[in-house]
């Protein structure tokens, strides 16, 4: 499936962005800009069943399979966000960018002490203004407006795929190429922020904690978000 994709940029350099569930290419307002400024052509895509991509049947193979077959092989940099750091993880050895960020990949839902099943984000389809700010007190109120719209334009089928026995650890044994992890100090799929740390590092993964932020760091706190990529954009 071929995706819509949003660019910033005309830079010789490309980095792609591969957003998490419920949201789309909006979510990247201030990265797309900020890594164009920095001489990078940027393609930020919505994955399918969200923003304006198709919709169809829904799965994590799929999602990766999309990616390969919209983004232009060998970026210099590929950038997902938790269902996005996921998909990426799965396209990574065909894609092959010169380096990858997962900020907060939701590699291991079924694992933590308390599982997050997938069909939970369900409800956040009738989700209103005071309960997405409830969620994310230090949102800009433009985030707080493209969440809503995102949410109203995403298909809660994609939730429901991930759910049940679908629910596994996808942590990869090794990265595939160099890649940095970026943890959130304050989110919800690392609450054993130093183990899981330590677990990844030794995978072979560079891990970077970004102290006091919720599990959208790029929207919870830009500043620390794009320092944690010092070395990596």
């Amino acid at each position: 499936m071929e995706l819509h994709t949003h660019e910033w940029g005309a830079g010789e350099r490309i980095a792609v962005l591969v957003h998490g569930i419920m949201s789309d290419h909006r979510t990247w307002r201030r990265v797309g800009p900020a890594l164009a400024e920095r001489g990078y052509r940027v393609i930020a895509v919505d994955l399918r069943g969200h923003g304006r991509s198709p919709r169809g049947e829904y799965g994590t193979e799929l999602y990766a399979d999309d990616l390969v077959e919209t983004l232009p092989a060998a970026p210099e940099v590929a950038i997902g966000h938790s269902l996005g750091g996921l998909a990426l993880s799965l396209a990574v050895e065909r894609l092959r960018p010169r380096r990858a960020v997962y900020s907060e990949p939701a590699w291991s839902l079924g694992r933590v002490e308390q599982p997050v099943d997938p069909a939970v984000f369900v409800t956040f389809k009738t989700a209103h203004r005071t309960m997405v700010r409830s969620f994310n007190p230090r949102w800009d109120d433009i985030d707080v407006d493209i969440e809503l719209a995102t949410v109203a334009d995403w298909d809660t089928g994609t939730a429901l795929a991930l759910s049940a026995e679908r629910l596994q650890d996808r942590t990869p044994e090794k990265p595939v190429v160099p890649s940095l992890v970026q943890i959130a100090g304050e989110g919800f799929l690392f609450p054993d922020g130093a183990a899981a740390a330590a677990d990844l590092t030794d995978r072979g993964f560079e891990v970077r904690t970004v102290p006091g932020a919720g599990h959208t760091i790029h929207r919870d706190d830009f500043d620390g978000f794009l320092a944690g990529l010092e070395g990596w954009v």
